[in-house]
């Protein structure tokens, strides 16, 4: 409303998971109605750029954001960034109970306590990224481990996020800003994110990103749209919600780390795309999807 209030261009709006938007792109390739796609995760829509169906960004868009948050092709550039994290209810995790790593929750003492979202995007690029860090076989031998270890299933992490605050799980692997919304919208709350360290697959920092059709009829709308997420008004309702917002200055969400300072992995977001097919295929494999 507010793109249109400001440049008079209409949008119309298609929301689903990001995975379902993916396939039906795919499926009407150049036939597609669409002019942008805002997905959720990295993994997904570089998927869509590898199959020719995005084109390059103006250079004007990509120079908005930090180089690890945008296509190393200039084919999407991120909006906001979000965390990986094991929210975890405080009265009956305790600090020293904590995984020190997603490894941990493979153990028989986590057996049963735990969330997952195995179809949800954010899930599917986590495992992307695990791929990339420690290769198919290690991955699969983790959801595997998940798999066996009798994980609560959900279909995406604001449920799990509600089941741990009303004291019906113990932790679930979420995004980091799911809880935050939830104190904000409940005040205190037994629950607390769980950062995991540099370097652990479970702590991946992404993107949502954003990219324009390659069939679209209308690429400069498509372009205004996105400066327009991009604008220091945009940044600042993403904030609001407490998602990192991308563009410099743009603010940290009340009592969290720095985006710079957050711990992650050391991979390139454009690269989940190459391991998406396998982690798809994996987790079904896995016997969680």
């Amino acid at each position: 409303d507010a793109f249109t209030t400001a440049t008079g261009i209409g949008v119309a709006v298609r929301y689903a998971g990001t995975g379902e938007l993916a396939t039906t792109l795919v499926a009407e390739g150049d036939a597609t109605p669409a002019d942008v796609f805002w997905a959720q995760d990295p993994a997904f829509i570089g998927g869509i750029a590898k199959q020719g169906l995005l084109t390059p960004l103006p250079e004007d868009i990509l120079s908005l954001v930090p180089e690890r948050f945008a296509d190393g092709n200039g084919r999407w550039v991120g909006v906001t960034a979000r965390a990986r994290v094991f929210v975890h209810i405080t009265y009956l995790v305790t600090e020293d109970e904590l995984p020190a790593s997603v490894w941990d929750l493979v153990e028989p003492e986590w057996a049963g306590r735990f969330g997952v979202a195995p179809t949800n995007g954010s899930f599917v690029a986590f495992v992307t990224g695990m791929i990339l860090e420690e290769g198919e076989d290690r991955t699969r031998q983790w959801l595997e481990g998940i798999a066996a270890n009798d994980p609560v299933i959900f279909d995406g992490n604001g449920a799990i996020v509600d089941a741990v605050v009303a004291g019906d799980l113990e932790g679930g692997l979420v995004n980091h800003y799911y809880l935050l919304q939830r104190i904000n919208e409940l005040g205190e709350v037994p629950a607390a994110n769980h950062f995991f360290p540099d370097g652990d697959p479970g702590g991946l920092v992404m993107a949502t990103g954003a990219g324009i059709l390659a069939a679209s009829d209308r690429s400069e709308e498509a372009a205004d749209l996105i400066r327009h997420l991009l604008s220091v008004e945009s940044q600042a309702h993403f904030l609001s919600l407490f998602e990192y917002p991308l563009i410099e200055g743009a603010g940290t969400p009340d009592g969290q780390l720095p985006l710079a300072e957050l711990p992650t992995l050391d991979i390139s977001l454009t690269d989940t795309a190459d391991t998406l097919d396998a982690a798809l295929a994996l987790i079904a494999e896995s016997g969680l999807s």
